[in-house]
């Protein structure tokens, strides 16, 4: 089939037990000597990282990227794999998947059980990843898990412990993948991607703030005091909150700051429909609805968006091009 390059970055599928519990510690040849290697695929190893994917930064996203654009600067690699633990895996899939310019896929994997678990369902998770990074054209970076590979774009880890651990709620899965190969069922709308962020310069502070029962402006106004440039508000319904919030909102885009709506809901978009605190009174604030983007992707829009510009109207405009209605992907 082809050369499939496997990015290593730690996460439970490279994790051994430490003593008092799991930790990522084997590199990156010793997860792929678990995994049966399709026929017709070679596969080199890049030990990028190794760490519990709950401590991924923003750094170490953007060497991600940059060494994923690398590795297919070589015409002869045919898709990359990256091996990344489940915490975090949705925001690193996305953010490359925002700055992914080319055919070939990159494709993001793990597990859920450790490196050295009997049962463990890295071996097949990997298997499939390698499969589908040496067959597959024009699907942008894809998360491949339990037999199924789904878009970066809107998927989410939902459960905490089981092998089915990522899903769009709000989407049907990409393919299905078996030891037969990889049947495609849609191929995935992204937008333009974004520039590829420079590697020097301070990387912008991007906060999370949950509106709930009893919420006031406090935890917000404390992100902007921070010196946050991009701020995501998880908001309840359908993107609703209350007119303090609102006023919050407003006074942090008169500053510049960055701010982004979602919601808690597990499933369906954020839509302007309610007033007195609602989303339609959080858009005229200058709050940008992200769809059924929730708050881990939401805030790498920001993040990217941040890093795409410097001045405020840039970063707003960057973000709704991320957000945009995407255009159809090509083979």
């Amino acid at each position: 089939m082809g050369q499939v390059v496997v990015i290593s970055t730690g996460g439970t599928i490279a994790s051994r037990w430490q003593g008092s519990g799991y930790a990522a510690d084997a590199a990156g040849g010793d997860v792929l000597a678990t995994a049966a290697v399709p026929e017709g695929v070679t596969v080199r190893v890049v030990d990028l990282m190794s760490v519990n994917s709950a401590r991924i930064t923003t750094a170490h996203q953007i060497a991600l990227l940059r060494t994923v654009r690398e590795v297919l600067a070589d015409p002869a690699v045919d898709g990359v794999v990256v091996t990344h633990g489940t915490d975090t895996l949705e925001e690193s899939a996305f953010f490359v998947d925002l700055h992914h310019d080319d055919p070939r896929p990159v494709v993001f994997t793990g597990a859920q059980r450790p490196l050295e678990d009997p049962e463990g369902d890295g071996p097949r998770n990997l298997h499939d990843a390698l499969l589908t990074a040496a067959t597959v054209r024009g699907l942008g970076v894809l998360v491949v898990f339990d037999g199924r590979a789904h878009a970066a774009r809107g998927t989410v880890k939902v459960q905490t412990l089981a092998a089915d651990a990522f899903a769009d709620p709000s989407g049907e899965p990409v393919a299905d993948v078996s030891a037969d190969g990889v049947v495609v069922h849609r191929r995935p709308e992204r937008p333009a991607p974004l520039p590829v962020p420079a590697a020097t310069g301070p990387l912008p502070r991007v906060d999370v703030v949950m509106h709930h029962c009893d919420a006031d402006p406090v935890l917000f106004e404390a992100a902007v005091a921070a010196g946050a440039q991009g701020i995501v508000l998880v908001a309840t319904g359908a993107g609703n909150a209350t007119p303090e919030i609102c006023a919050a909102v407003e006074a942090a885009v008169a500053r510049g700051v960055l701010v982004a709506l979602t919601t808690r809901v597990p499933t369906g978009p954020v839509a302007e429909i309610y007033t007195h605190g609602g989303a339609v009174d959080l858009a005229a604030a200058g709050a940008v609805l992200t769809g059924t983007l929730r708050a881990g992707q939401a805030r790498i829009a920001v993040l990217s968006a941040a890093l795409a510009a410097t001045d405020p109207a840039g970063r707003a405009e960057a973000l709704r091009h991320a957000l945009a209605a995407p255009v159809p992907a090509t083979a």
